[in-house]
């Protein structure tokens, strides 16, 4: 089967042993949207505050990310199909920098994994695609420290986090962001933390 993404340049493209071919690319906002649509409007993907928008307002809210220089959009895409939505901050630049002591060489990331196809399980998946992300996010980009702040309400994410290392750090309130063109509320969040010493010992 052709990958429909072979031509897209990708800012990381790894090998996984026993996972396959995983690709990070710029996120796309008009070739990409409709798939991130579908992704932001189930049910499990309430705690990313996208369900119930149009295709057209998830399209505005990452036409705008794409004008900033702190926060950048990724498609992530495994062997040629789309699996997850990586976001990247810079943590000074952002509400989860009121919240906590950053540190030189942070990088905030929210992961919206794709959704699974049936009810197959699939044992090292997670594994694997963070392998993946965390060498780019810490070695492709030179950062000392992954910062990550899933809603408390969110268990499944936060015990993924912390099972590929992740240490927790405080529950935090994030607070409300209310400009022209962006809103969002309050959140009461779990900060962990992962870092490059900890990852790859050294």
């Amino acid at each position: 089967m052709s990958d429909p993404y072979a031509s897209r340049t990708a800012v990381h493209e790894q090998q996984v042993d026993g996972f396959g071919r995983v690709r990070v690319l710029p996120l796309d906002v008009t070739a990409d949207v409709p798939v991130l649509h579908r992704w932001v409007s189930e049910e499990r993907a309430v705690f990313w505050g996208m369900n119930g928008l149009t295709e057209q307002q998830v399209a505005e809210i990452y036409a705008h990310m794409d004008t900033l220089d702190t926060h950048h959009a990724h498609l992530v895409v495994k062997d040629g199909v789309p699996v997850a939505l990586l976001q990247t901050y810079e943590p000074a630049a952002d509400r989860v920098g009121e919240c906590y002591p950053v540190q030189p060489g942070d990088i905030g990331v929210h992961l919206l994994l794709a959704p699974v196809e049936g009810d197959a399980a699939r044992p090292g998946w997670t594994a694997g695609l963070l392998a993946a992300l965390t060498s780019f996010l810490l070695l492709g980009l030179d950062r000392r420290r992954i910062v990550v702040d899933p809603d408390v309400a969110n268990a499944k994410a936060i015990a993924r986090f912390l099972k590929q290392g992740f240490t927790a750090g405080p529950e935090v309130v994030l607070p409300e962001v209310d400009l022209p063109e962006v809103h969002i509320p309050e959140k009461k969040a779990q900060l962990a933390f992962l870092t490059r010493e900890v990852a790859f010992g050294g």
